[in-house]
């Protein structure tokens, strides 16, 4: 295991800095956006579905902000941790997921926005499809990305990173129950880069 918490470069401190915001500002956005907006139940509908109807400019928005910030922070990554290859590039994987769906919204569905059908989501739209392939992609390359920083955080930092990997995964799996589980480990997921980013970054 490599330890590898001494300062980082100048160059890769701000850049850490906006992989940082991107989580919180995603999250930020859709917690306003499903307690705002008619017909929104976070127990029913995913953040995705903000994207959707009148006002769904913002989450767009957001998406496509936040992966912009977390492309930024793949390159901090890179520069603060001249010895890892992989960890920046599964960011980097994350942050490109958001910008594409940020331009392929997810279907309607389970209620939301007001006159779509009650039922969840089962045929899937050209465009749902490709957003939903996106989020997948994005989130096991988050995942891969949290294993490989674990060998370059100190122990206690590392055990964090891997237990959060198997939890996240474990609210994945369970979304076909009910989709807050999806929400929830997604939450858990972009903090988690956060509060990495930001212990390289100091």
């Amino acid at each position: 295991m490599t330890n590898t918490l001494a300062l980082p470069a100048p160059t890769a401190r701000p850049l850490l800095a906006a992989g940082a915001l991107g989580g919180p500002l995603f999250l930020a956005v859709g917690i306003v956006g499903g307690l705002s907006r008619e017909g929104f139940d976070f127990t029913r509908n995913a953040l995705s579905q903000l994207s959707l109807g009148e006002l769904g400019w913002i989450q767009q928005a957001a998406f496509l902000l936040t992966g912009a910030l977390l492309l930024a922070g793949a390159v901090g990554l890179r520069r603060a941790l001249p010895g890892s290859t992989w960890a920046p590039r599964l960011v980097g994987v994350f942050g490109v997921s958001f910008v594409l769906d940020g331009f392929f919204a997810a279907d309607p569905g389970a209620g939301f926005p007001v006159g779509a059908p009650e039922e969840r989501v089962t045929e899937l739209s050209g465009h749902g499809t490709v957003h939903l392939a996106g989020g997948t992609v994005g989130f096991l390359a988050l995942c891969a990305a949290f294993l490989v920083l674990a060998r370059h955080l100190d122990r206690r930092w590392a055990l964090a990173s891997r237990v959060v990997t198997a939890v996240v995964l474990v609210g994945f799996a369970a979304s076909g129950v009910t989709v807050l589980a999806f929400t929830l480990a997604a939450a858990l997921g972009l903090g988690w880069l956060s509060a990495v980013a930001i212990r390289l970054r100091a």
